[in-house]
């Protein structure tokens, strides 16, 4: 029997989480949404919420782990549709853009609170978007053969270009449009990773002479 209140105690908790993404929009943000409307849209009783979280910030905290956890999967999903052929930069766009079409409220989130109101929020989206450029970071650096500081650069580079590329791309309807901030983003990130190449065989010719 508590394995399967255990999986009932999961289950209500991703009712939960679900109800409280489902709800934010261009509009609303988490700031903006109550403990009565979450409980309602995954169909508890108020009193019900606390038996998962102790209050609204906690389940705040929650979400931003998830929206970080969202972002680690889609570099591991881009990383396996690479690992078939294609361009590297052009699969982690595409795959990104598919992001913002069907999970708009999870980027939504950690745009709005990297700058918002709670303290606690904002180092809990810092930590989440460093934890992804670490990891893009070692990929770059394993895949480029590259000295750290300059993977570090390109990478901390391309998240910062591709996280501003998403903020658009939510306020786009269009499909030319957004294709066509794609091919932009693309394109900013080739220049960046010819940079950060030409200064890694700068450094080895460097080195050779002297």
């Amino acid at each position: 029997m508590s394995g399967v209140r255990a999986q009932q105690k999961e289950k209500t908790r991703r009712q939960i989480i679900n109800a409280a993404l489902n709800q934010l929009s261009a509009e609303r943000s988490f700031s903006n949404l109550s403990l009565r409307e979450v409980a309602k849209e995954a169909g508890l009783a108020p009193t019900s919420f606390y038996r998962h979280f102790s209050d609204m910030d906690e389940l705040g905290l929650t979400l931003v782990d998830e929206a970080g956890l969202t972002l680690r999967q889609l570099m591991r999903q881009a990383r396996q549709r690479i690992a078939k052929g294609g361009s590297v930069i052009q699969i982690s766009v595409q795959t990104f853009m598919e992001l913002i079409e069907s999970n708009a409220n999870v980027f939504r989130l950690l745009l709005r609170e990297r700058s918002g109101t709670s303290a606690a929020f904002r180092a809990a989206v810092i930590r989440e978007i460093r934890y992804f450029t670490m990891e893009l970071c070692d990929y770059l650096q394993k895949a480029n053969q590259l000295e750290s500081d300059i993977a570090y650069m390109q990478a901390n580079a391309a998240v910062t270009i591709v996280f501003s590329a998403g903020s658009d791309a939510l306020d786009i309807e269009d499909q030319i449009e957004r294709d066509q901030l794609a091919q932009q983003t693309i394109q900013q990130l080739r220049f960046i990773a010819r940079g950060a190449l030409e200064l890694s065989n700068r450094r080895k010719v460097s080195k050779k002479s002297s």
